[in-house]
């Protein structure tokens, strides 16, 4: 029995894109999107997506859990590495003094970075130590709801 792969990697990444909107993340997939979504006032974070298992296992669901708080940003957009390429390199090149890294997650106030949970910080590690981390940079960085 024979797998088509593209198939099933299709899946995959529909799957995960669900997941993340489904959390309340709005999807960019074009320059002009993440460049609207980016230079807004306020606050703002992005999940840099992928099809990784600690995408899927801790990124994803920490993304979901860390807005059950006191404390959020005003935005949560979400671009896909390796998948909407032009989108994830517009938003890396807001993310100044940090390198590409997915998944990962990155807080931007009126458009400039104020800091980044980088892959090495969420791989290896269980959701809610995500979470606690995300909600550490909320408490610094954003405003209660």
């Amino acid at each position: 029995m024979s797998m088509d792969f593209n198939f099933f990697m299709n899946d995959i990444v529909r799957q995960a894109r669900e997941e993340i909107v489904s959390a309340g993340y709005e999807e960019l997939k074009t320059t002009e999107e993440v460049n609207e979504a980016l230079s807004k006032k306020g606050t703002t974070l992005v999940m840099i997506n992928s099809v990784c298992g600690c995408a899927g296992g801790v990124a994803r669901p920490a993304a979901a859990h860390a807005l059950h708080y006191d404390k959020r940003p005003d935005r949560l957009v979400t671009v896909f590495a390796g998948q909407d390429k032009e989108a994830t390199e517009q938003a890396r090149s807001y993310f100044t003094g940090y390198p590409p890294s997915s998944p990962s997650f990155a807080l931007l106030k009126d458009g400039k970075i104020c800091t980044m949970i980088e892959r090495h910080q969420i791989e290896g590690n269980d959701p809610m130590t995500v979470v606690s981390k995300l909600q550490q940079t909320f408490d610094q960085y954003c405003d209660e709801v």
